[in-house]
């Protein structure tokens, strides 16, 4: 099966910034420059920018990464905070989450119904974890989903590339920033 071909349209899509936080940064900065490019794009196409942060109130809402991670990001310590490197402006919403989808006991599906989005551009970390689930998630909602092939990252590279083969054969259309930006840049 060949790879299908779309791109995001400004008038519907939002743009999904997933956990780029400091207990990420060692994953995040390689991708930052194909991160804020299209962070970029998105803002000058019109695209609204969603944050998403993940982290938990103490041990007991842990629920199943407690059963996987020996660490998980507490609130109020370093690691639950977003890099300051990603381009993020104060009218930007912010999701906190406590699993790996960012749609999961949040209000992100609410707020992206309210804005008219029906579509969702993926970035972020882990790409094959947090990226992954919300990507599947925002399907089975009824989202169209593009995935930045560039703007997301994870531990190791044949976890990623297993995830961008997975999503493309029946989830999300892929993109990256460059594509991103210059299709953007004509609507």
């Amino acid at each position: 099966m060949g790879l299908r071909s779309r791109m995001p349209d400004p008038a519907q899509a939002a743009l999904l910034v997933i956990d780029v936080q400091e207990y990420f940064r060692g994953m995040a900065e390689p991708i930052l420059p194909a991160l804020n490019r299209s962070i970029a794009a998105a803002r000058a196409a019109g695209i609204p920018v969603v944050h998403t942060r993940h982290s938990h109130k103490d041990p007991s809402d842990y629920g199943m990464l407690g059963e996987w991670w020996d660490r998980n990001i507490l609130d109020g310590t370093a690691g639950a905070e977003l890099l300051p490197e990603v381009d993020r402006l104060d009218g930007d919403k912010i999701v906190h989450k406590r699993t790996y989808s960012g749609f999961y006991n949040t209000d992100l599906e609410d707020f992206l119904r309210k804005s008219g989005r029906k579509e969702v551009i993926v970035t972020g970390v882990m790409t094959n974890l947090c990226c992954e689930t919300t990507a599947r998630d925002a399907f089975v909602r009824g989202f169209r989903v593009f995935f930045s092939t560039d703007a997301t990252a994870t531990e190791e590279q044949d976890l990623h590339d297993s995830t961008i083969k997975n999503l493309s054969y029946g989830f999300a259309y892929l993109v990256d920033s460059s594509k991103l930006e210059a299709n953007l840049a004509k609507k």
